[in-house]
């Protein structure tokens, strides 16, 4: 079983790479390049390494079809969370602050100065932006607007409105917002359609596509009410799509909006195709599958592989109106695995961590589990050229030397991998092995049971909202209790849950993230010092390591892919040798299902998955599916 991925952040996202996301970007591997656009002119986009796959004239998307009809529905459940967002329930349709369960898909609705595409990895192109221009030291960006801009109420989207969104989200916003955002120096509003975007020195290499990539909220708005609470009044938008109907905590959909000011746009033709997006929730996956089977929503991705080797024989599979397609993902896999909070004394110790992480046996887990699907994540950069093998290289080392004396000899020698099992579900050998690290941390046996330096028993509670993960976690807990520890798996409320892991009160989540080919903020967010102290940041294990924080800034400062590949190594072999998560499992492909109501361009895009945004609703299918939904 594999965790619904997290969302990519930008608005094309959000509509398709995983669906119920906000806004940040997010993008993918570049096709064959346009030339680099020369220092200080004005261009049609912005890349973190200066180029760029499409020309200012491209006339669409490569993998949308300019010519798909428009109309009908696509109905689905939220596969990724972000900002304040949850997977079971919603009381606010504001997803941007701390504060409340935040609705899926709000990304939907608005409108940002660039927007990404899924053919390139690292690349934006104008959308409220027409253009922008850089200056010399690339500390300056000035966006000239498209004066036609609008809100979904007639009002023109101006640069204070820019302004506006800029500065409530770096004050007020959801610290994933507030924390990427420390780069800007100042924004300004030069007239009604230009923005100047000033930032410090040695700046984020991507924060310029960070603030490119933000939604757009209307100041006039919000100057009727406060932006930091919750609410369930829809927000105005600017976006191809607006807040349909909802029910607080079951379902919400989106309407598309017809007379949408920037339909026509190249960046935005063939895509934004169905008139309605709704998003269904469910408190729980069995149920949810059997909603799925019933027509309750009409696409789903599969993440529980027992699921999909044997659930998939209902009827509507095999008279083929619910389809079913392995899609490969080139992508770098999600980093998951049960974290350990190590703000808490008895994780402290990383041998500690590392015995309790030779107690899982994922060679037994997957076979029995998971019919063979999966291969071992061993990386915090899994299936990626920053993944680190080996011993350090002569490049990974020039970064390394500088904190030999504060890192464990470890990280210099071949990186940690975890140890293979003999698949009999509790291998003897591994655990006397990790017995023996608990006993030179300090641990002891008193009959059966396992005692801390400080005396205590050892207890370890794995924290969830959700069941899907018990019999993987209940594999790992028999082990555990080998030991002598007294393990348990809890389950508590997607609410509780929510408040537990933003105040850090847990001992054990587990967690799912990734940064793509060009990793960036999203490594001081989750592996930041200053971030492990902020309630409600993606540092749910509190790692603060002052030679990470160090390697993660020179790595959001390079200027080229090698370096940042290099630092990116060194930042994997020093997480991996602090034994900071026992790491689950993998799979390069997506295994969705469908009603046969849909139809999709010849081209899929290089990477990703992007079923609301590309495809469309088909007529003729739908009348041969008869779909009833109950």
């Amino acid at each position: 079983m594999t965790l619904p991925p997290l969302p990519l952040f930008s608005r094309r996202s959000s509509l398709g790479l995983a669906v119920g996301g906000l806004v940040l970007p997010h993008m993918l591997r570049r096709s064959a390049l346009a030339a680099p656009v020369p220092e200080g002119a004005e261009s049609h986009g912005l890349s973190i390494f200066g180029d760029l796959a499409l020309p200012a004239d491209f006339p669409h998307l490569p993998y949308a079809d300019p010519k798909a009809p428009k109309g009908g529905q696509i109905v689905l459940q939220i596969s990724g969370t972000s900002g304040n967002q949850n997977f079971t329930t919603f009381d606010t349709l504001n997803a941007y602050i701390l504060k409340g369960d935040g609705a899926a898909g709000m990304g939907l609705i608005f409108d940002t100065l660039m927007t990404g595409t899924a053919d390139e990895p690292d690349a934006l192109y104008g959308l409220v932006a027409k253009s922008v221009r850089v200056s010399p030291d690339k500390l300056v960006y000035r966006f000239t607007l498209r004066k036609e801009a609008r809100f979904h109420d007639g009002s023109p989207l101006t640069a204070r409105d820019v302004v506006f969104s800029v500065d409530i989200l770096r004050t007020q916003g959801h610290p994933s917002f507030r924390l990427p955002l420390r780069d800007v120096l100042s924004v300004e509003a030069e007239g009604d359609d230009v923005v100047v975007v000033r930032f410090r020195p040695a700046r984020s290499r991507e924060a310029p596509l960070l603030v490119a990539g933000l939604p757009i909220f209307s100041a006039a708005y919000y100057a009727k009410q406060p932006f930091d609470q919750t609410s369930l009044e829809p927000p105005l938008g600017s976006s191809a799509y607006k807040v349909g109907p909802f029910q607080q905590g079951r379902y919400i959909s989106f309407s598309r909006v017809p007379d949408y000011w920037a339909k026509d746009l190249p960046i935005n033709l063939g895509t934004a195709n169905f008139d309605t997006v709704r998003f269904e929730y469910f408190a729980d996956r069995k149920i949810a599958f059997e909603a799925f089977k019933a027509g309750v929503f009409t696409f789903r991705e599969e993440f529980t592989s027992a699921v999909w080797a044997t659930g998939y024989n209902f009827p509507a599979v095999t008279s083929g109106r619910v389809k079913r397609e392995t899609i490969p993902d080139d992508t770098p896999n999600g980093t998951q695995g049960w974290f350990f909070n190590t703000r808490r004394g008895k994780f402290r110790d990383p041998r500690i961590r590392e015995a309790i992480g030779s107690a899982f046996d994922f060679k037994w887990t997957n076979a029995n589990l998971m019919y063979g699907v999966y291969k071992r994540t061993i990386s915090f950069f899994q299936n990626s050229p920053m993944e680190a093998s080996g011993e350090p290289s002569a490049g990974e080392l020039k970064y390394l030397e500088p904190f030999r004396a504060s890192l464990p000899p470890a990280v210099f020698g071949p990186v940690y991998v975890p140890p293979e099992s003999d698949g009999s579900g509790s291998d003897r050998a591994l655990l006397r092995k990790a017995f023996a690290l608990l006993e030179s941390a300090g641990c002891k046996r008193k009959d059966s049971v396992l005692l801390l330096p400080d005396g205590n028993p050892f207890e370890i509670e794995f924290l969830d909202f959700d069941g899907s993960l018990e019999p993987h976690t209940g594999a790992f807990i028999r082990n555990l209790r080998v030991l002598g520890i007294d393990a348990r798996y809890r389950i508590v409320d997607a609410a509780q849950y929510k408040r537990r892991t933003d105040d850090f009160d847990f001992d054990i989540i587990t967690q799912r993230f990734g940064f793509g080919f060009t990793p960036g903020d999203g490594m001081r967010q989750t592996f930041g010092s200053e971030a492990a102290k902020i309630p409600g940041s993606r540092n749910l294990c509190g790692i603060s390591d002052p030679a990470v924080d160090a390697l993660i800034e020179k790595a959001l400062v390079a200027e080229d892919r090698e370096t940042l590949t290099l630092l990116c190594q060194d930042i994997d072999r020093i997480l991996r040798a602090g034994h900071y998560w026992v790491p689950m499992w993998n799979k390069s492909s997506h295994l969705v299902a469908f009603w046969d109501l849909f139809s999709r361009p010849a081209q899929d895009p290089k990477y990703g998955l992007n079923p609301a945004s590309t495809w469309w609703y088909d007529e003729e299918k739908a009348k041969k599916t008869a779909l009833r939904v109950p």
